[in-house]
């Protein structure tokens, strides 16, 4: 399990915003990611795609080191068989790390070998242990794996595949997660992502999701800037909202 401080830190930040990064000027990474952290973003995300559970071929452990931030690293694994392969993506500086099950033979062991790594950009953070689950996946594959969690991936779209709009159906999985995560007894974050844009950003924001992963909604080639800010201020006023309904 990811140490207490990551955990915590998530928890007290959600709803928080992951900003996917393979949307932005890859030429211009540095300037990019100093965007994100003047913009007052937290966590950055990589979509990794091998081709092979994905058609489409993204970033590999390479890029992810070349991320030179104090952003969260948030990498979303999409490749097939992780069995193996999650050590470079660690040694790359991952501080999240999501596999899918449908591409696993072995989705607990997978969940095990993250959960003996260490952190390489500060111990004290461990790594936390994401599952995704597309949106045709049943919930109930997370029932074996609740024990080896810290964080559920709950995706709004198929992945691999553009112009897809986000699934309504995944609001009430976003409620039915709660409830598998209420029944165990742990502490596991919620996480919503795919089809995210400016125009749902605020119902997302208030439906209970702890984080919310968006790239293109904020780097569309024009006010990036802008966007960050617009969707920033979505999740904190959400968060708000939050923290005057428990008090």
């Amino acid at each position: 399990m990811a140490e207490a401080s990551s955990l915590k830190t998530l928890r007290e930040l959600a709803p928080v915003l992951s900003v996917g990064i393979l949307t932005a000027d890859l030429l211009s990474l540095g300037s990019e990611l100093r965007l994100l952290e003047e913009g007052g973003a937290k966590l950055v995300h990589i979509d990794v795609m091998d081709g092979v559970y994905c058609r489409r071929m993204t970033a590999g452990p390479p890029l992810i080191k070349a991320l030179k931030t104090p952003l969260l690293k948030d990498v979303h694994l999409m490749i097939d068989e992780p069995l193996g392969k999650i050590q470079e993506y660690v040694e790359a500086g991952a501080d999240i790390v999501t596999i899918h099950p449908d591409a696993s033979a072995h989705p607990h062991r997978v969940l095990q070998e993250i959960g003996a790594m260490q952190n390489v950009n500060d111990p004290e953070r461990g790594i936390i242990r994401g599952v995704a689950l597309n949106p045709g996946m049943p919930l109930e594959v997370l029932d074996p794996l609740l024990d080896e969690l810290d964080m559920v991936h709950l995706l709004g779209v198929n992945p691999g595949w553009g112009g897809q709009h986000f699934a309504p159906s995944t609001f009430r999985r976003i409620d039915r997660v709660h409830e598998m995560v209420r029944l165990s007894g742990r502490d596991i974050l919620v996480c919503v992502d795919g089809g995210i844009t400016k125009n749902n950003i605020v119902e997302i924001a208030q439906s209970g999701a702890d984080m919310i992963v968006a790239g293109s909604a904020i780097f569309d080639g024009k006010t990036p800037r802008e966007n960050l800010q617009f969707m920033l201020s979505a999740v904190e006023t959400a968060r708000s909202s939050r923290r005057l309904g428990q008090g």
